[in-house]
């Protein structure tokens, strides 16, 4: 009897134990109760690898790092970048930054070149030392809003002008200011401000309208003070002309340009022929444009970094390895077993996470056969639907990996549809980015800018979840991305000397159709291996 009560009460508290230990690793972390953070007493998350704060020479120094403490701290929670950037990138920065602080919001070349707004006309080649401007007016999703901030920033870099952003919506409250003494916030009272809602591809004052209306050409003496560019996926034929060569002589002219689009625009200023020898010493790997100009501008605030620590270090920091994945469903929302099981089946097969036990059989039989000491899998999944994660939690709640290995999920957030301009949900996305980037492994679905943000933050080729097309699953699960650069959705085609369509790679060869959209274009290191 007594030996009965004893295997009672063992039983009883090994029954509490697996218990407590499958809450602790599959618990679900709630946005109204976020984790307690694990104070970091090392100044890496790997001793044995000191942290480079400085990313190789990419940031400035001049912050006070108090003020945004992602921008230095990122480097405790991200392994170090096998991708370097060139010198002549770290030196251009470094110039820009000085123009930027000589040409920025309330200095006097700023006042100045304000002043020309007012004079509605500019004469050819006489704006003489006054600085000239591009600002970024955000669209769309934060994903797509990030990629062309990022395409914005790039073509201000190769012009030699000062980028400016719209801050009407939440931008202060997602990113820090990226250029030290300087602010790159677009003044209030900047007089087209309250014109910006109104631009589109009909406005008389868009480069593609002066264009069509033959008000501006190569034997113009005058030109306007200020042209919108309209370089959203709905362009028409005349606003696609911004990536010609000719187009882009005039432009030059003009001080003052203001942007909108909803596209990662760059791999067309590649096929631009007077840009392509500048963007081949800025970028030697010819894929790492977002890797490096996106750590060196998007910086989360302190509120955003917060979630990003405080996850990361409750849920995923003692891990042994990690696993980032993005659901995105497009043709219609909410929860698709094909989905799951596609995810499922690519994870798998890729050797991403171990298969499951289907039976209780087959759970007790892969006891005996453990021999090799278990690992912690944690596996990040962000979706605006919670089923995905509670699925795959289910699967390795219910039967135990056939290597023995322990799988945790978790999933930040939970906001079941997309609200564009809420400050919240958008704090929470940016922070769900970060997250994904700072995984060892990644996988993302078609399609989704914001997979292409994750995967160019950490420096990682994606597996791409192929599209589902009439609710039918594809012939395989997903594909490794042989680059990971963003993709170019919706590309012109209008003819000019470069081809920039599609077949752009007969002349540019690292420019070549996306994985995932055979329509886009995007960048590739190594064309001669694809």
């Amino acid at each position: 009897m007594k030996s009965t009560r004893t295997f009672i009460t063992c039983f009883g508290l090994c029954s509490m134990l697996l218990l407590a230990f499958s809450n602790i690793f599959n618990r679900q972390p709630s946005d109204l109760d976020p984790p307690p953070k694990v104070t970091t007493t090392t100044d890496s998350k790997d001793p044995e690898n000191p942290r480079d704060k400085l990313q190789e020479g990419l940031l400035a120094t001049e912050f006070d790092e108090s003020s945004c403490l992602s921008r230095y701290q990122s480097s405790m929670y991200r392994k170090p970048s096998p991708y370097k950037p060139s010198q002549y990138l770290i030196s251009k920065l470094r110039t820009y930054e000085r123009l930027h602080k000589h040409c920025g919001p309330d200095t006097e070349a700023y006042k100045r070149s304000k002043e020309q707004l007012d004079q509605h006309v500019t004469l050819s080649g006489s704006s003489g030392e006054l600085c000239q401007y591009i600002v970024w007016v955000p669209l769309s999703g934060l994903g797509n809003r990030i990629l062309s901030l990022v395409s914005v920033f790039l073509y201000a870099l190769l012009t030699e002008r000062v980028i400016l952003v719209d801050q009407r919506n939440d931008i202060r409250d997602l990113f820090c200011e990226p250029f030290p003494a300087t602010s790159w916030l677009l003044p209030l009272d900047f007089p087209l401000t309250d014109q910006f809602d109104s631009f589109n591809w009909r406005t008389p004052i868009s480069y593609g309208n002066m264009l069509k209306r033959h008000v501006i050409n190569s034997s113009t003496e005058t030109f306007p003070s200020y042209l919108y560019l309209h370089l959203v996926h709905n362009y028409g034929d005349y606003d696609q002309m911004f990536f010609c060569q000719g187009d882009q002589s005039l432009i030059k002219k003009v001080p003052w340009l203001i942007v909108k689009s909803d596209n990662y625009f760059i791999p067309s200023l590649w096929l631009i022929p007077s840009f392509q020898p500048e963007l081949s010493k800025l970028f030697p790997q010819k894929d790492t444009v977002f890797h490096h100009l996106a750590r060196y501008l998007i910086h989360p605030t302190n509120q955003v970094w917060g979630l990003v620590s405080r996850f990361y270090d409750a849920y995923l920091s003692r891990a042994d390895e990690t696993l980032g994945i993005q659901v995105r469903v497009f043709h219609r929302a909410g929860f698709h077993q094909l989905v799951m099981d596609q995810i499922v089946s690519c994870t798998q097969r890729e050797n991403l996470l171990p298969e499951a036990a289907a039976s209780q059989e087959e759970d007790s039989q892969q006891v005996t056969n453990i021999s090799r000491i278990q690992k912690l899998k944690a596996v990040l999944v962000t979706s605006l639907n919670p089923e995905y994660s509670n699925s795959l939690k289910r699967l390795y709640w219910e039967g135990l990996s056939f290597t023995g290995d322990i799988v945790g999920v978790y999933q930040p957030s939970q906001e079941m549809y997309q609200q564009r301009n809420k400050k919240l949900h958008n704090q929470k996305a940016l922070a769900e980015m970060y997250l994904l980037s700072l995984t060892d492994n990644i996988v993302t679905s078609a399609w989704s800018t914001f997979g292409y943000v994750a995967q160019g933050l950490g420096g990682m080729k994606p597996w791409i979840l192929y599209k589902v097309e009439n609710y039918k699953a594809p012939d395989q699960p997903c594909v490794r991305a042989t680059s990971m650069e963003p993709c170019f959705h919706s590309p012109p085609f209008n003819g000019c000397e470069a081809d920039t369509g599609t077949d752009a790679w007969k002349t540019v060869p690292y420019v070549r159709p996306c994985e995932d959209r055979i329509s886009g274009l995007k960048l590739f290191d190594h064309p001669e291996e694809l």
